[in-house]
């Protein structure tokens, strides 16, 4: 697509956005139109004094001078007023344009699901969502209006001035289009450069918030001269990107002053010409050169306009790469929400893979787990334990095959209720800024304080919440890194205690905490599991021993399945794995 078809799809894109403000920008135009005949009526008075002045210089009385003054003053007051609304209202709908942009970005983000993110950096997303809608408060106010004002100064210029000289006007309006050539031509430019500097930009805050995120890690390593180099780098990008900008930006200022001044001395050595030669009078040289002066201003403002018409376009561009993003997981036309759940989860023939073109993480794979029943997934990494799993909720969606809840296909409900029916508690807990009661009542918005404490008693937290300087007010800092791994991991067994889902998936909760921590959040967890549907992922082999059903899973597929007892006394993979593990 070229640049110009691809310009007026992005123009076609934003125009929408306009339609709740529409009187706004019917008003902002009015105004617009106001104070440019303001300005144009300037050329006219002056005109009308010179031309008394010189015709006949009785006719130059204090009568019309006062008159021309009263009314160049009238029209300056209705400019005030006028360009008032413009810089006030005007800019205001296009921060409300540009809020609006952000809050259909934000929430297209929300339903896209987890392979998009598996592919994309957040510290681009939050680029997106920020810093490339900022420019566009700047251009859906005056895009309009700077080409809306620029219209009517050249048509209305060209009618009145050839009306004084047609000869002059179409000679003076001759170096116009070479100008338009040259402003094309530079903005194409200028749109490729501020594309590239955008995506730059997005690449440096995504390795910004990586080691500032990584900050722990990069210290203990002694890595801060590596992280150093890798920002050095980044921004010196950045750097050449803007360098190049400004050599863009240069050539495009530099020739149309260039220009600026062809135009001047095209207006003064022909209309001189046309003066001697008695083809335009004394008053309409001197409006001539007035309404080239005002023309000339009107392009400078396109031109500087230029950068943020670019700027805007380069938002543009990119908000919509987001929502032309389609989620590869959708409810489906017919969805119906799922209710009454009682927690029975059947996989029938089912297999996965993460990309197109990959292999198999799961294969053809058979498994019904009855309600209530407690099952244990073990086996060597990459067997597609939690891969499994993240496919009850539609974290990802099934290659092939049909995976079933009470005798319901997944694909047949609506995510928002099959999600809220299915509680996780990970390895890697992740808690919200905000206070240690905010972070539970998550599970269950608008849920009371005595159902948030008994969660948290539930799940064996209520101690050392009481324990905290503010107790369930206290706040627990950015990811929770105020608390320890064993008191994130209980507010999140709370958060789902709160929850109360039928089905629950324990991937590795305890795998990353010491044994003192490990044995209260067991605790914990064996009191979140009782009378669930559970799937538990774990290396720990010693916190599964109890478990109704033990799943041994490789790249094979299921290679065993019975008891703690019944796999030992097999000496199959499970032996071996539990004996491995047991003289750790």
């Amino acid at each position: 697509m070229d640049t110009g078809k691809k310009g007026k799809g992005l123009i076609r894109r934003f125009l929408p956005y306009y339609k709740k403000y529409k009187w706004i920008m019917v008003f902002d135009l009015f105004c617009a139109a106001l104070t440019t005949l303001c300005e144009l009526a300037l050329p006219m008075i002056v005109r009308k004094i010179t031309g008394a002045a010189s015709e006949d210089v009785a006719s130059l009385t204090m009568s019309l001078i006062l008159r021309c003054g009263g009314l160049y003053i009238l029209l300056r007051v209705i400019d005030t007023a006028a360009n008032y609304y413009m810089t006030s209202v005007g800019h205001i709908m296009g921060t409300k344009i540009e809020n609006d942009m952000r809050h259909d970005l934000f929430s297209h983000l929300q339903k896209l699901s987890f392979s998009y993110y598996d592919n994309t950096k957040v510290g681009t997303l939050m680029s997106r969502i920020t810093n490339d809608l900022f420019d566009v408060t700047e251009f859906a106010h005056h895009c309009p209006e700077e080409f809306f004002i620029a219209g009517i100064k050249i048509i209305c210029a060209f009618i009145i001035l050839c009306t004084m000289s047609l000869p002059l006007t179409l000679i003076m309006f001759s170096v116009i289009p070479v100008m338009i050539v040259a402003l094309v031509y530079f903005r194409a430019k200028m749109r490729e450069n501020f594309s590239a500097s955008r995506k730059q930009i997005g690449e440096l805050n995504s390795q910004i918030e990586d080691s500032l995120l990584g900050i722990r890690v990069v210290k203990s390593f002694a890595r801060e001269g590596l992280e150093q180099e890798k920002f050095d780098e980044g921004n010196r990008r950045f750097l050449d990107l803007k360098s190049q900008r400004y050599r863009i930006m240069a050539a495009f200022h530099s020739s149309t002053r260039m220009f600026d001044g062809i135009m001047y001395i095209v207006v003064v050595v022909a209309g001189a010409i046309f003066l001697l030669k008695g083809g335009i009078s004394t008053a309409d040289y001197i409006a001539y050169l007035m309404f080239v002066s005002t023309l000339l201003t009107s392009i400078r403002r396109i031109v500087e306009f230029s950068e943020q018409f670019q700027q805007g376009m380069s938002g543009i561009e990119r908000f919509a790469e987001i929502m032309d993003t389609e989620p590869d997981i959708q409810d489906a036309p017919d969805a119906t929400d799922l209710e009454g759940v009682v927690g029975e989860v059947e996989f029938r023939d089912v297999s996965f893979r993460y990309e197109a073109e990959g292999e198999d993480v799961l294969h053809h794979l058979d498994l019904t787990v009855k309600a209530g029943e407690s099952i244990a997934l073990v086996g060597p990494s990459g067997g597609g334990k939690t891969t499994l799993c993240s496919l009850i909720p539609r974290f990802y969606e099934a290659t092939s095959g049909t995976i079933l809840i009470d005798g319901v296909d997944v694909r047949k409900t609506t995510m928002r209720s099959l999600r809220h029916h299915v509680g996780t508690v990970a390895q890697d807990v992740y808690l919200f800024s905000g206070s240690v009661r905010e972070n539970i009542a998550y599970g269950k918005p608008g849920a009371t304080e005595e159902e948030i404490r008994e969660a948290a008693r539930l799940a064996g937290a209520d101690g050392f919440i009481e324990a905290l300087p503010d107790g369930y007010d206290t706040y627990v800092g950015e990811r929770g890194v105020k608390l320890s791994g064993g008191q994130k991991q209980r507010i999140s067994i709370a958060r789902v205690f709160l929850k109360n889902p039928p089905i629950l998936i324990l991937d590795e909760a305890t795998s990353a905490l010491d044994n003192e921590s490990e044995r209260l959040v067991q605790q914990s967890l064996e009191r979140l599991a009782h009378g669930r549907t559970t799937f538990t992922i774990a290396h720990r082999l010693t916190t599964i021993r109890n478990a109704d059903r033990i799943l041994v899973l490789t790249d094979a597929g299921i290679v065993e399945s019975g008891t703690h007892e019944e796999l030992l006394a097999r000496g199959g993979l499970y032996s071996e794995l539990y004996r491995s593990y047991s003289t750790l």
